[in-house]
């Protein structure tokens, strides 16, 4: 099913990005993640004839896959930072810690996905993406990986809105989107600073 092939490579993406320690790599799996998600609210928005949802698909697309990708790419030669991005968490540990949070995420969506029926599943995954993110956030001091982090917790939020309620209002949409915005900018004063 599309839709399982879609979730299938925006969970993987996220979890691969938590073992890469070059900063490019990092932003291809941050725009792998993002293109899923832009086809999966695509995908969804055709299935529902909400074009709304479509429209922020398309936007998650050109902005998250290819925009905020290339920007980051050009900041960090710009400013000529640092590409290795070693984690602090030991490979080993990660290897523990990804799998034991899975498990954690799905037991403890448990009784929400009793209550859903249909699309449950994706609710999990979404609730284990989110935490996915939080430790991309703590295993770094680098501040491109934790920038990279806060915008898959975004990508998270996104699915977890389209998945859980089967499509979101436009109001939500348009609030992700100037979370987005604000985080663009708080990257751009971030970037800026020499300290990095």
């Amino acid at each position: 099913m599309m839709i399982n092939f879609l979730i299938g490579i925006f969970l993987a993406s996220l979890i691969i990005s938590l073992f890469t320690t070059r900063l490019y790599k990092l932003l291809f799996w941050y725009a792998l993640n993002s293109l899923s998600l832009g086809f999966l609210a695509i995908y969804f928005g055709a299935n529902l004839n909400d074009n709304g949802m479509i429209i922020a698909g398309i936007i998650t697309v050109l902005m998250k896959s290819i925009g905020i990708p290339y920007f980051l790419k050009q900041m960090t030669v710009r400013l000529q930072l640092v590409r290795q991005v070693e984690p602090n968490i030991k490979i080993q540990h990660s290897i523990l810690l990804v799998p034991a949070i899975l498990v954690f995420t799905f037991y403890l969506s448990e009784p929400i996905m009793q209550s859903m029926g249909q699309n449950a599943h994706y609710v999990a995954v979404a609730i284990s993406s989110l935490f996915l993110s939080l430790m991309l956030m703590m295993e770094h001091t680098n501040i491109a990986p934790k920038i990279i982090g806060f915008l898959s917790m975004e990508n998270t939020l996104f699915l977890l809105g389209v998945t859980a309620t089967g499509g979101m209002p436009m109001l939500i949409e348009l609030g992700i989107f100037f979370d987005l915005l604000m985080a663009i900018v708080i990257v751009t004063l971030l970037l800026n600073r020499k300290e990095i």
